[in-house]
């Protein structure tokens, strides 16, 4: 009876080191699927990130070609205002004249 007492507690460390072993390797599985969930995540955002600073320079160039158009404009406008000034001081120095 002692030898079949020893072949089955050979047999329950067996099971438990088998056991143990099973959840060893369940635990790395669900780590290394964790990790390269994250990986893939980290990936993502950093994607996002590179289009959103790419979206953001274009619109910054744009922002800088708007303010240079209406910088333009406005010079231009200045110049028909001034010269419509000097055409209405023109005409009313006329008109004092024509009195």
């Amino acid at each position: 009876m002692s030898l079949a007492a020893g072949g089955e507690e050979l047999g329950v460390l067996v099971g438990a080191v088998g056991a143990a072993g099973f959840f060893g390797l369940m635990i790395v599985i669900v780590w290394q699927v964790a990790a390269t969930w994250r990986a893939r995540m980290l990936a993502a955002r950093e994607e996002q990130y590179k289009e959103l600073a790419t979206r953001y320079a274009r619109l910054l160039e744009d922002s800088v070609e708007l303010q240079r158009r209406t910088a333009e404009e406005q010079r231009q406008t200045l110049d028909e205002l001034t010269q419509t000034r000097l055409a209405v001081g023109s005409m009313e120095k006329m008109m004092r004249e024509i009195e």
